[in-house]
Protein backbone atom coordinates (compact mmCIF):
# COMPACT_ATOMS: atom_id res chain seq x y z
CA UNK A 1 0.00 0.00 0.00
CA UNK A 2 1.34 3.44 -0.97
CA UNK A 3 1.98 5.81 1.92
CA UNK A 4 2.45 9.52 1.27
CA UNK A 5 5.68 10.44 3.06
CA UNK A 6 4.62 14.02 3.79
CA UNK A 7 6.82 14.18 6.90
CA UNK A 8 10.05 13.32 5.08
CA UNK A 9 12.99 15.06 6.79
CA UNK A 10 10.75 16.38 9.58
CA UNK A 11 11.88 15.87 13.17
CA UNK A 12 9.06 16.06 15.72
CA UNK A 13 9.10 15.91 19.51
CA UNK A 14 6.27 13.97 21.17
CA UNK A 15 5.79 14.12 24.94
CA UNK A 16 4.07 11.26 26.72
CA UNK A 17 5.21 9.01 23.88
CA UNK A 18 5.42 5.68 25.70
CA UNK A 19 1.74 4.72 25.42
CA UNK A 20 -1.71 5.71 24.20
CA UNK A 21 -2.02 8.60 21.77
CA UNK A 22 1.66 9.50 22.12
CA UNK A 23 2.78 6.02 21.13
CA UNK A 24 0.49 6.05 18.09
CA UNK A 25 1.60 9.56 17.12
CA UNK A 26 5.21 8.39 17.07
CA UNK A 27 4.19 5.39 14.98
CA UNK A 28 2.39 7.44 12.34
CA UNK A 29 5.11 10.10 12.22
CA UNK A 30 7.61 7.35 11.40
CA UNK A 31 5.20 5.72 8.95
CA UNK A 32 4.93 9.01 7.07
CA UNK A 33 8.67 9.47 6.80
CA UNK A 34 9.27 11.67 9.84
CA UNK A 35 11.65 11.25 12.75
CA UNK A 36 9.91 11.09 16.13
CA UNK A 37 11.80 12.29 19.19
CA UNK A 38 10.00 10.58 22.03
CA UNK A 39 9.94 11.82 25.62
CA UNK A 40 8.48 9.89 28.55
CA UNK A 41 9.36 8.70 32.04
CA UNK A 42 9.76 5.05 30.98
CA UNK A 43 12.91 4.64 28.91
CA UNK A 44 12.31 0.88 28.53
CA UNK A 45 8.97 1.49 26.80
CA UNK A 46 10.51 4.11 24.53
CA UNK A 47 13.35 1.77 23.54
CA UNK A 48 10.82 -0.95 22.71
CA UNK A 49 8.98 1.58 20.59
CA UNK A 50 12.21 2.50 18.78
CA UNK A 51 12.81 -1.16 17.93
CA UNK A 52 9.28 -1.55 16.55
CA UNK A 53 9.65 1.55 14.38
CA UNK A 54 12.97 0.29 13.05
CA UNK A 55 11.52 -3.14 12.21
CA UNK A 56 8.31 -1.80 10.69
CA UNK A 57 9.56 1.19 8.68
CA UNK A 58 13.34 1.11 8.96
CA UNK A 59 12.74 4.43 10.69
CA UNK A 60 15.15 6.46 12.77
CA UNK A 61 13.74 7.61 16.10
CA UNK A 62 15.12 8.88 19.38
CA UNK A 63 14.19 8.31 23.01
CA UNK A 64 14.75 10.67 25.93
CA UNK A 65 13.77 9.92 29.49
CA UNK A 66 12.31 12.75 31.55
CA UNK A 67 9.65 13.61 34.08
CA UNK A 68 8.46 16.78 32.39
CA UNK A 69 6.86 18.04 35.61
CA UNK A 70 10.39 18.35 37.00
CA UNK A 71 11.40 21.82 35.79
CA UNK A 72 15.14 21.27 35.70
CA UNK A 73 14.91 17.77 34.26
CA UNK A 74 12.63 18.90 31.44
CA UNK A 75 14.79 21.92 30.63
CA UNK A 76 17.90 19.72 30.60
CA UNK A 77 16.36 17.19 28.20
CA UNK A 78 15.19 19.93 25.80
CA UNK A 79 18.69 21.44 25.83
CA UNK A 80 20.12 17.99 25.14
CA UNK A 81 17.72 17.45 22.23
CA UNK A 82 18.69 20.81 20.71
CA UNK A 83 22.34 19.86 21.08
CA UNK A 84 21.86 16.42 19.52
CA UNK A 85 19.67 17.54 16.61
CA UNK A 86 20.40 20.37 14.21
CA UNK A 87 16.75 21.11 13.47
CA UNK A 88 13.47 20.39 15.26
CA UNK A 89 10.42 21.02 13.11
CA UNK A 90 7.53 20.17 15.42
CA UNK A 91 6.41 19.77 19.02
CA UNK A 92 3.37 17.74 20.05
CA UNK A 93 2.51 18.46 23.68
CA UNK A 94 0.66 15.22 24.31
CA UNK A 95 1.47 14.28 27.92
CA UNK A 96 -1.43 14.75 30.30
CA UNK A 97 -3.26 13.36 33.29
CA UNK A 98 -6.77 13.52 34.68
CA UNK A 99 -8.43 12.81 38.01
CA UNK A 100 -12.21 12.84 38.14
CA UNK A 101 -13.64 13.84 41.50
CA UNK A 102 -15.77 16.52 43.12
CA UNK A 103 -13.81 19.63 44.10
CA UNK A 104 -14.54 19.27 47.81
CA UNK A 105 -13.34 15.65 47.75
CA UNK A 106 -10.29 15.99 45.51
CA UNK A 107 -6.80 15.84 46.97
CA UNK A 108 -4.76 19.01 46.61
CA UNK A 109 -1.85 16.93 45.34
CA UNK A 110 -4.01 15.67 42.47
CA UNK A 111 -5.06 19.21 41.60
CA UNK A 112 -1.46 20.37 41.52
CA UNK A 113 -0.30 17.36 39.50
CA UNK A 114 -2.89 18.06 36.79
CA UNK A 115 -1.82 21.68 36.46
CA UNK A 116 1.88 20.81 36.56
CA UNK A 117 1.60 18.29 33.72
CA UNK A 118 -1.34 19.52 31.65
CA UNK A 119 -0.54 23.23 31.77
CA UNK A 120 2.85 24.26 33.13
CA UNK A 121 4.90 21.52 31.45
CA UNK A 122 3.14 22.22 28.15
CA UNK A 123 3.86 25.94 28.39
CA UNK A 124 7.41 25.38 29.57
CA UNK A 125 8.28 23.01 26.72
CA UNK A 126 6.79 25.40 24.20
CA UNK A 127 8.70 28.36 25.61
CA UNK A 128 11.99 26.44 25.58
CA UNK A 129 11.58 25.58 21.90
CA UNK A 130 10.16 28.87 20.60
CA UNK A 131 13.55 30.55 20.01
CA UNK A 132 14.64 27.53 17.97
CA UNK A 133 11.42 27.54 15.94
CA UNK A 134 11.56 31.30 15.41
CA UNK A 135 15.10 31.06 14.02
CA UNK A 136 14.02 28.38 11.53
CA UNK A 137 13.23 29.65 8.05
CA UNK A 138 11.00 26.65 7.37
CA UNK A 139 7.50 26.11 8.68
CA UNK A 140 7.30 24.68 12.20
CA UNK A 141 4.33 23.31 14.08
CA UNK A 142 3.22 23.25 17.72
CA UNK A 143 0.32 20.92 18.55
CA UNK A 144 -1.33 21.01 21.98
CA UNK A 145 -3.53 18.11 23.01
CA UNK A 146 -6.43 19.73 24.87
CA UNK A 147 -9.90 18.26 25.43
CA UNK A 148 -13.58 18.74 24.80
CA UNK A 149 -13.65 19.19 28.59
CA UNK A 150 -11.99 22.54 27.93
CA UNK A 151 -15.16 23.58 26.11
CA UNK A 152 -17.83 21.79 28.15
CA UNK A 153 -17.08 21.37 31.85
CA UNK A 154 -19.02 18.69 33.72
CA UNK A 155 -19.33 17.57 37.37
CA UNK A 156 -16.26 15.76 38.78
CA UNK A 157 -14.04 17.26 36.06
CA UNK A 158 -13.88 20.84 37.34
CA UNK A 159 -10.12 20.91 37.86
CA UNK A 160 -9.31 18.79 34.81
CA UNK A 161 -11.56 21.04 32.69
CA UNK A 162 -9.82 24.10 34.14
CA UNK A 163 -6.44 22.77 32.94
CA UNK A 164 -7.81 22.18 29.45
CA UNK A 165 -9.50 25.60 29.37
CA UNK A 166 -6.02 26.95 30.08
CA UNK A 167 -4.48 24.92 27.25
CA UNK A 168 -7.05 26.15 24.74
CA UNK A 169 -6.59 29.76 25.84
CA UNK A 170 -2.81 29.47 25.69
CA UNK A 171 -2.99 27.85 22.25
CA UNK A 172 -5.26 30.51 20.79
CA UNK A 173 -3.11 33.39 22.06
CA UNK A 174 0.15 31.72 21.05
CA UNK A 175 -1.17 31.22 17.50
CA UNK A 176 -1.59 34.98 17.18
CA UNK A 177 1.80 35.73 18.70
CA UNK A 178 3.81 33.52 16.35
CA UNK A 179 1.80 33.77 13.13
CA UNK A 180 4.30 36.16 11.55
CA UNK A 181 7.18 33.78 12.33
CA UNK A 182 5.92 30.92 10.20
CA UNK A 183 4.93 28.77 13.17
CA UNK A 184 1.65 26.90 12.99
CA UNK A 185 -0.24 26.25 16.24
CA UNK A 186 -3.07 23.74 16.53
CA UNK A 187 -5.29 22.58 19.39
CA UNK A 188 -6.65 19.03 19.49
CA UNK A 189 -9.84 18.77 21.52
CA UNK A 190 -10.83 15.19 22.23
CA UNK A 191 -13.64 13.37 23.93
CA UNK A 192 -12.87 10.13 25.83
CA UNK A 193 -10.14 8.05 24.19
CA UNK A 194 -9.51 4.36 24.79
CA UNK A 195 -6.16 4.65 26.61
CA UNK A 196 -4.70 4.07 30.07
CA UNK A 197 -5.62 7.69 30.91
CA UNK A 198 -8.63 6.29 32.75
CA UNK A 199 -6.49 4.16 35.05
CA UNK A 200 -5.90 7.36 37.00
CA UNK A 201 -8.95 9.39 36.01
CA UNK A 202 -11.53 6.67 36.68
CA UNK A 203 -10.03 3.90 38.87
CA UNK A 204 -13.30 2.05 39.47
CA UNK A 205 -14.15 2.03 35.75
CA UNK A 206 -17.70 3.35 36.13
CA UNK A 207 -17.23 6.27 33.73
CA UNK A 208 -15.48 4.08 31.18
CA UNK A 209 -18.40 1.65 31.19
CA UNK A 210 -20.92 4.43 30.69
CA UNK A 211 -19.09 5.91 27.68
CA UNK A 212 -17.46 2.78 26.27
CA UNK A 213 -19.37 2.89 22.99
CA UNK A 214 -18.41 6.54 22.45
CA UNK A 215 -14.68 6.16 23.09
CA UNK A 216 -12.27 7.23 20.37
CA UNK A 217 -9.64 4.89 18.96
CA UNK A 218 -6.17 6.34 19.77
CA UNK A 219 -4.81 5.11 16.43
CA UNK A 220 -7.48 6.97 14.47
CA UNK A 221 -6.89 10.08 16.57
CA UNK A 222 -3.15 9.93 15.87
CA UNK A 223 -3.77 9.37 12.16
CA UNK A 224 -5.93 12.50 12.02
CA UNK A 225 -3.36 14.63 13.87
CA UNK A 226 -0.41 13.45 11.78
CA UNK A 227 -2.35 14.02 8.56
CA UNK A 228 -2.76 17.69 9.55
CA UNK A 229 0.81 18.36 10.67
CA UNK A 230 2.40 21.40 9.02
CA UNK A 231 -0.95 22.71 7.86
CA UNK A 232 -2.80 25.87 8.88
CA UNK A 233 -5.62 23.93 10.54
CA UNK A 234 -6.66 25.74 13.71
CA UNK A 235 -8.29 22.89 15.63
CA UNK A 236 -9.12 19.21 15.45
CA UNK A 237 -12.30 18.40 17.35
CA UNK A 238 -13.33 14.79 17.94
CA UNK A 239 -15.79 13.18 18.02
CA UNK A 240 -17.80 15.37 15.65
CA UNK A 241 -21.05 15.01 17.58
CA UNK A 242 -19.34 16.25 20.74
CA UNK A 243 -17.90 19.19 18.81
CA UNK A 244 -21.41 20.07 17.66
CA UNK A 245 -22.56 19.83 21.27
CA UNK A 246 -19.85 22.20 22.46
CA UNK A 247 -20.85 24.78 19.85
CA UNK A 248 -24.46 24.49 20.96
CA UNK A 249 -23.35 24.84 24.57
CA UNK A 250 -21.66 28.16 23.79
CA UNK A 251 -24.97 29.49 22.49
CA UNK A 252 -27.35 27.95 25.03
CA UNK A 253 -25.37 26.87 28.11
CA UNK A 254 -28.30 26.74 30.51
CA UNK A 255 -30.49 24.77 28.15
CA UNK A 256 -27.75 22.25 27.35
CA UNK A 257 -26.94 21.76 31.04
CA UNK A 258 -30.60 21.09 31.79
CA UNK A 259 -31.11 18.82 28.80
CA UNK A 260 -27.94 16.77 29.38
CA UNK A 261 -27.88 16.81 33.17
CA UNK A 262 -28.06 13.01 33.40
CA UNK A 263 -25.24 12.53 30.87
CA UNK A 264 -23.07 15.19 32.55
CA UNK A 265 -23.29 13.31 35.86
CA UNK A 266 -22.22 9.93 34.48
CA UNK A 267 -18.83 10.16 36.16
Amino acid sequence: MYVRLHLQNKTIIVTGASSGIGERLSWHIAKNGGTPIMIARSLDKLENQREKLKRSFDATSFAYQADITDHEEFEDVIKQILTDHKQIHGLINNAGVGVFDYVNEMKLDDMERMFQLNVFALIRGTKLLLPHFSANRRKCHIVNIASQAGKIATPKSAVYAATKHAVIGFTNALRLEVASKGIYVMAVNLGPVRTNFFTTADPDGSYQKSVARYMLDPDKVATKIVKNLFSKKREINLPHWMDAGSKLYQLFPGGVETLLKKQFNRK
